[in-house]
């Protein structure tokens, strides 16, 4: 009778402790990106990738429910021309503008801050 020798590789994966291998999120994420730009299904992306379709369902319905990423915050440079004030009066007095995106601003020149809005608008 011949002898069985058996060796152990190890690939790195982490498991849990049924032996399940265990994918960090951020994999999880790429795969599910990968899936959304190929076009395939995704029984095709699955057997592509070579992954259970049940669990990567289970991916692509938790990365549907996650809120998206907010937008970065994006400045433009407005240069306004500064109106011959008629009164030192009116300058004193300042005003606020609110838009519905919730941006304020402020300032004590009415057609600057007419200005600034039309362009924050555009």
């Amino acid at each position: 009778m011949g002898t069985i020798t058996t060796e152990v590789i190890e690939t790195g994966e982490k498991r849990d402790q049924r032996g399940h291998r265990v994918t960090p999120v951020g994999r999880r994420a790429e795969w599910v990106r990968q899936y959304q730009q190929s076009g395939l299904t995704q029984a095709e992306f699955v057997r592509r990738e070579g992954l259970k379709y049940a669990t990567f369902a289970c991916w692509v319905l938790k990365a549907a429910k996650q809120p998206p990423a907010p937008s970065p915050i994006q400045f433009a440079q407005l240069r306004l021309q500064a109106p011959v004030s008629a009164s030192p009066a009116a300058e004193t007095t300042e005003l606020e503008v609110r838009l519905p995106d919730g941006t304020s601003v402020r300032g004590n020149q009415v057609k600057a801050l007419a200005a600034l809005v039309r362009a924050l608008r555009s």
